[in-house]
């Protein structure tokens, strides 16, 4: 009795923990199941204003300085810097992306990673870059394996024109479709267009993205987000690349025969969204007669950066797209662009490194072969361009552009795409400009630039070409503040003496095609056009122009000479 007593006080036992190990293991779930968030969860990733309201809003300033901070307390591979102070006192924030983040530009020396500059709202009603450049940022660096940071660092400016983007209201670009709830304005804090000062950096926007992104980290694409109205077409997603051919012409012809082919059917491969080289008809009453973008000046600031050595793409969203297709057309493009740029690294910064050599080479000894154009010729590519548009109807109105209506017919253009701005009337590449009488504002003007600026330790007598100015006109309209020169002349060798301190820009150096095209006299778009020269072409006194006061050096010469910081 007692042996089966003891039998049954041993099964009484091994029940008894059977349920307790039951037990113990529901209050453990239960326990887990109400604790705090897990890591997992507290990497919920945060939503821009866009995602939140069902694409009907765009973010504001305190919108965009709260999601990066949010990103900030959920990763380390994320560090703020500042690009510029805008004119209205708002820190435009610059997003350093990478894996690690590097502790500034030097640590990449040897590091193997390229730099890439993504530029949004610098036309702030135009908010789909703002959107998508943040959903890209946050997408990168919250994954478990965080894309392309092991081939590049990523630059991101969200909210390039800030104080534009606070005036935000449903009455600003009414032509578009969408966000419901309004967006920002064209210009900046002191009404200034930003895509207009790429030469005459005006602006402590564009100042900033000379000195804290292009000087600093040297990245070798600058992608500059926008959005496009005009000619209707079903493609929510256009683009084009640097196009003046005073720059590295390479540079050009990879962007167009392989780096934008490439992204385009990715992008729609991969993402599903059609996309095309960005343009308007030249030509309402007649649209296959072409298509074609903007002009190629420099003032335009991915022209700018070709000028610069460096790849540019200009990304126009499409304004008749509704408001989610249009930032959800931008996010995948610079997806694609991102993806492109990390699969071909080594190809394009050896691309860049090439320019920049054969750049200085040339000034180090310009041969007669070696020009900077002063007029243009537009040519069409080889290849012409598909545009899935509708059938128009226009409608001529006595001042300005005619009013154009799409019909409800689509209809396929394939057209000849006018982007190859050719050289149509040249003058010799010179080995220095000299500078006798330089205002403080051209010497600071110079050097915002980055440019290697010296001045002469010793009076020389140089021969050298003169411009003696014929006709100088100034623009009937005001322009960005400025009344634009246009000036007719002729150039004249003349053997001169140069005082000590007299300004000397060489042109072998990396930047010498941004020397040419500020001191040149009859570039379309240098300091002589933007009237900083003034002061010297027509004295107080009589009425005739003067010669300019910029003077070319046609061979190399030694002399006595010292930079200016």
């Amino acid at each position: 009795m007692k042996y089966k007593n003891s039998i049954k006080y041993e099964s009484d036992q091994r029940y008894e923990k059977k349920v307790f190990f039951i037990y113990f293991s529901l209050i453990l779930l239960l326990f887990f199941s109400i604790s705090p968030p897990s890591l997992s969860s507290t990497r919920e990733k945060p939503l821009t204003v866009a995602e939140m309201s069902n694409f009907t809003a765009t973010s504001r300033y305190a919108d965009v300085t709260n999601f990066i901070k949010e990103l900030q307390r959920q990763t380390s591979f994320l560090r703020v810097e500042t690009l510029c102070v805008s004119p209205e006192g708002r820190a435009v924030p610059l997003l350093v992306i990478g894996e690690p983040v590097p502790s500034s530009p030097l640590a990449l020396s040897d590091d193997g990673r390229a730099v890439v500059y993504i530029q949004a709202n610098i036309h702030a009603g135009e908010v789909e870059g703002k959107e998508a450049s943040l959903m890209v940022a946050r997408d990168i660096i919250l994954k478990e394996k965080p894309l392309f940071l092991d081939k590049l660092v990523i630059l991101i400016a969200p909210i390039f024109n800030a104080d534009g983007n606070e005036k935000i209201s449903p009455e600003n670009r009414r032509n578009q479709v969408g966000p419901e709830k309004g967006v920002g304005v064209r210009y900046n804090g002191q009404n200034l267009d930003l895509n207009r000062d790429g030469i005459k950096l005006e602006s402590p926007e564009v100042q900033g993205l000379v000195r804290n992104v292009l000087m600093r980290w040297d990245p070798a694409l600058l992608v500059d987000c926008h959005t496009t109205n005009g000619s209707y077409h079903e493609e929510p997603v256009t683009y084009v690349w640097g196009l003046n051919p005073n720059g590295d012409t390479s540079l050009i012809k990879y962007m167009r025969e392989k780096m934008m082919p490439t992204t385009n059917k990715n992008l729609r491969e991969k993402y599903k969204v059609l996309s095309i080289p960005y343009g308007n008809f030249m030509d309402f009453n007649n649209p296959e007669k072409g298509w074609r973008p903007s002009g190629p000046q420099p003032r335009y600031l991915t022209n700018y950066i070709g000028l610069r050595n460096r790849l540019a793409i200009l990304n126009e969203n499409y304004a008749y797209a509704d408001y989610k297709t249009r930032v959800l057309g931008c996010y995948y493009f610079l997806l694609s662009i991102l993806e492109y740029c990390s699969n071909n690294k080594d190809g394009i910064v050896q691309l860049t490194r090439n320019a920049d050599r054969k750049t200085i080479q040339r000034g180090m000894r310009p041969s007669e072969d070696d020009i900077f154009a002063v007029e243009y010729e537009l040519k069409p590519l080889k290849d012409k361009v598909t545009i899935r548009g509708w059938e128009m109807e226009v409608m001529p109105r006595e001042s300005g552009w005619p009013r154009v209506k799409k019909k409800d017919k689509k209809k396929t253009y394939i057209i000849p795409y006018f982007s190859d701005f050719v050289p149509k009337r040249s003058v010799p590449f010179p080995y220095a400009y000299l500078i006798p009488a330089a205002s403080p504002e051209i010497t600071e003007k110079l050097l915002q630039h980055g440019l290697l600026v010296e001045k002469t330790r010793e009076s020389v007598s140089l021969e050298v070409e003169s411009f003696q100015i014929k006709e100088i006109k100034g623009a009937s309209r005001l322009y960005q503040g400025h009344y634009l020169n246009s000036v007719k002349g002729e150039y004249l060798m003349e053997k001169k003496e140069f005082p000590e301190g007299t300004l000397f820009v060489t042109t072998a150096q990396p930047l010498a095609n941004v020397v040419a095209y500020l001191l040149e006299p009859e570039s379309d778009d240098g300091l002589l056009v933007w009237n900083f020269f003034d002061r010297y072409l027509v004295s107080q006194w009589r009425r005739e122009p003067q010669t300019y006061p910029v003077y070319r050096l046609l061979k190399p010469a030694n002399l006595a000479k010292e930079s200016i910081k």
